[in-house]
C-alpha cells in the first residue's frame, strides 16, 4: 500500500514537472489551436462537403506541425521559414493525390493555424484575434451571405446529338428538366462516341 502511494505520489509530481517544463502559454496556444481547427474543420467544411477521411487529415497534420513548429521554434528559426518548410511537406505529400482546390485550400488553412499559433509573437488574445479573422472569413465565403456559391456536377450524358455548339440551349434544357435546377453553364469533358456518351461538367447555384 506504501509503495502504491509512493508510485501516485511520484506520478504526479512528473505530471507537475511536465507541465512547468512546458509552460502555461503552450497549453493555451494549443488550446486554442485545437478550438480553431475544431470550428474551422468540424462547423464550416464538414457539413458542406461530408468527407470523414479529410478531418481525420486535417486534424493530424494540424496537430502534428503545431507541436513541431513549436519545438522547432526553441532554435533560431524564424516563421517564414517554418511556414515554407511545412508547407512544402504537405505539397509533396499529396502531390499524386486526386485532391480537388477546396481541400487543398483547407489544408492550407490548417497548416497556417498551426503555425500561427506555434510561434507567433504577443499575447495569446492577440492571434486569437487572429484565429477568429481566418474563421470569419472562411465563413462568409463559404456561406451565401457575400455571394450565391455556385456548385459544379460531373455527369455522364448519353444525348451526344445535343452537344453540338448550335444546340447549346436544347442541351441546357434538357439537363434542367432532368436535374431540377437553373443551369448557368456547361462544359464538355471527354466523348466517347463508341458507347455514345460524354462527360459534362454542369454548374448552377445553391
Amino acid at each position: 500500500m506504501i509503495y502504491l502511494q509512493s508510485m501516485d505520489t511520484e506520478s504526479v509530481f512528473a505530471g507537475l514537472q511536465l507541465f512547468d517544463k512546458f509552460g502555461i502559454k503552450f497549453f493555451q496556444r494549443l488550446g486554442l489551436d485545437l478550438l480553431s481547427v475544431l470550428i474551422l474543420i468540424r462547423f464550416i467544411y464538414f457539413p458542406l462537403y461530408r468527407s470523414r477521411e479529410n478531418v481525420f487529415t486535417f486534424f493530424i497534420f494540424n496537430i502534428i506541425i503545431f507541436l513541431i513548429t513549436y519545438l522547432l521554434n526553441k532554435v533560431e528559426m524564424s516563421m517564414g521559414a517554418a511556414f515554407g518548410l511545412f508547407a512544402v511537406f504537405s505539397m509533396l505529400r499529396y502531390r499524386t493525390e486526386d485532391i480537388n482546390t477546396k481541400d487543398m485550400t483547407y489544408m492550407f488553412l490548417v497548416i497556417a493555424l498551426g503555425l500561427l499559433n506555434a510561434v507567433s509573437k504577443g499575447s495569446w488574445d492577440d492571434f486569437a484575434l487572429f484565429n477568429f479573422i481566418i474563421i470569419l472569413i472562411t465563413y462568409l465565403l463559404e456561406s451565401n451571405l457575400l455571394m450565391k456559391k455556385e456548385v459544379s456536377r460531373m455527369i455522364m450524358y448519353e444525348n451526344i446529338e445535343l452537344i453540338k455548339p448550335d444546340k447549346k440551349s436544347e442541351l441546357i434544357a434538357d439537363l434542367e428538366n432532368r436535374m431540377g435546377v437553373k443551369i448557368n453553364h456547361v462544359t464538355i469533358g471527354r466523348i466517347d462516341f463508341l458507347r455514345d456518351s460524354v462527360q459534362l461538367f454542369v454548374y448552377y447555384y445553391e
